[in-house]
């Protein structure tokens, strides 16, 4: 098994000892990753390297934005019409001590935020790993788990293949396990320097190839590279 690492912040001193998370992109509203209308972080950087992941541009290490637990607190608590936050990526349980540091601040302030998570690892395997990421699990509310396959791609709510679950670790969701596994389709932003991007798991195999390029063929411009932000 890959082991997940924690993550630190150097600056031309040394370690900082703030904590901090990199951060491939935000959106302050969706509904189609996770109920309800949720904000979603992306984390950068993912250990693993599943063929046909939707959100390549997330997985190297390098790039993203560096922001405090605090920055990201302040700009979850002040999205009130959401009911939680979706951690995707990425993986987040390689940012497991910053994410769960979030958690805990952002629920300060608003004690009914909810929280999920995906991660490509199973929950088994995070449940028996460090403490980090049982630090993690113990704050989420939903985790999706295990790797994406692309030979096991289904149109499923939240998740893009087969063999992926929807785990409930608390009780506030419980009722899903009674509403119909299908997609929830996939939506897109206007972002402000009027490009867009796109959010959701795909139905099919192969969207998001098919999409971006019917979208540059009429000149619109999509966002797909992790960017850091001005």
């Amino acid at each position: 098994m890959t082991e997940v690492r924690g993550t630190t912040v150097t600056g031309a001193t040394g370690t900082t000892g703030v904590p901090r998370l990199s951060v491939a992109r935000r959106l302050d509203h969706c509904t189609v990753l996770g109920p309800g209308t949720r904000a979603v972080l992306w984390v950068q950087g993912c250990p693993l390297r599943c063929r046909g992941c939707v959100a390549a541009e997330t997985l190297p290490f390098e790039g993203g934005t560096a922001h405090t637990v605090d920055e990201l607190a302040d700009w979850l608590c002040g999205l009130p019409d959401v009911e939680g936050v979706t951690l995707s990526g990425g993986e987040p349980f390689s940012q497991a001590a910053g994410l769960a540091a979030l958690l805990d601040a952002a629920r300060a302030r608003r004690p009914d935020l909810s929280a999920m998570a995906y991660s490509g690892f199973r929950y088994e395997a995070l449940r028996a790993g460090g403490p980090d990421r049982r630090a993690l699990l113990r704050r989420l509310d939903l985790l999706v788990d295990g790797p994406y396959v692309a030979a096991r791609h289904g149109s499923l709510r939240w998740r893009g293949s087969a063999n992926q679950r929807i785990v409930a670790l608390t009780g506030r969701y419980a009722h899903l396990a009674a509403e119909p596994d299908t997609s929830a389709g996939v939506e897109l932003s206007l972002e402000a320097d009027g490009s867009l991007s796109w959010a959701g798991v795909p139905p099919t195999p192969g969207f998001r190839e098919g999409f971006e390029e019917q979208l540059a063929a009429r000149g619109f411009v999509l966002h797909t590279r992790a960017r850091r932000e001005a």
